[in-house]
């Protein structure tokens, strides 16, 4: 009798251990339902410019997943790729070379990017002194960060012309046009998209000292945690591209729309990443 109350005792622990467990498991998938979905934004402008430019994506995604949506960044592209790795994010935005890294050191999927060539711009003041690249000698120059695509393309660039001063580092591609104008640096680094996006009297004074060949530009990228929604994230971005939204974000922004990646364009990163991932050392 004895031994038929312990065996009894010991499946009555079991079954509430199980049901136990089952719980914990729900609340767990029900976190993961209701939990603020993180869209991170690599720092290519003001934060302010970058919730006001993500909002209408923001909206969509909000309204396809049923869920709240919220519109994040970081200090400079170095901290971002620090969040990143640490998977802060479940949606990221940012350009290549930081895809590439968050793809090969944080199983990040890659979804899609525009379809405008992303290039990197070398820009001086239109009626200033410097009219080639040794005039920039020992002068100032400006870069969006140390792990910024468009700093690092413009370091590569500096040292290709013998140049060797070091960058400084401002927060936002509109700071590198006023600063230059100002007269408080020679030259500076941006991307033909933000430069694109500066007034149109700021754009007439400013001159492209050199500009790059096409590079991976923004891309999409999807946190492992979120796979199983991956289908309806995609058909959310596809429908914010079919929207009137979409369409304005696009042309106001000269994006062109979304594409698929091109084999390897990735990889051809390569080179870029592994500087980031010697910067987070």
């Amino acid at each position: 009798m004895f031994r038929k109350v312990v065996l009894f005792m010991v499946k009555l622990a079991w079954v509430r251990g199980c049901l136990l467990a089952c719980t914990l498991w729900v609340g767990v998938l029900a976190h993961a339902e209701t939990a603020v979905f993180r869209l991170g934004v690599a720092p290519h402008t003001s934060a302010r410019v970058i919730l006001e430019m993500y909002q209408p994506l923001r909206q969509r995604l909000e309204q396809e997943l049923g869920g709240a949506v919220e519109v994040v960044t970081a200090p400079d592209f170095t901290e971002f790729a620090r969040r990143t790795l640490k998977q802060d994010y479940d949606l990221v935005v940012t350009t290549g070379h930081q895809a590439r890294l968050a793809q090969t050191d944080a199983g990040y999927l890659p979804l899609l990017t525009y379809s405008a060539d992303f290039r990197a711009v070398a820009l001086v003041a239109d009626a200033g002194p410097v009219k080639a690249p040794a005039d920039l000698k020992d002068k100032p120059v400006l870069g969006l960060s140390a792990s910024s695509l468009v700093t690092l393309w413009g370091q590569h660039w500096l040292k290709k012309n013998g140049l060797t001063q070091a960058l400084r580092y401002v927060s936002a591609s509109d700071s590198v046009a006023h600063l230059i104008l100002e007269g408080q640096a020679q030259a500076g680094f941006t991307s033909l998209a933000n430069y694109q996006s500066l007034a149109r009297d700021v754009q007439s004074r400013l001159r492209f000292l050199a500009i790059s060949e096409p590079m991976a530009g923004r891309v999409y990228m999807l946190n492992q945690r979120q796979l199983a929604r991956k289908p309806a994230i995609e058909l959310a971005l596809g429908r914010f591209a079919e929207s009137e939204s979409g369409k304005a974000y696009f042309a106001r922004y000269k994006l062109d729309g979304y594409r698929a990646l091109k084999s390897r364009e990735l990889q051809a990163m390569d080179p870029y990443a592994a500087e980031v991932r010697q910067t987070l050392r």
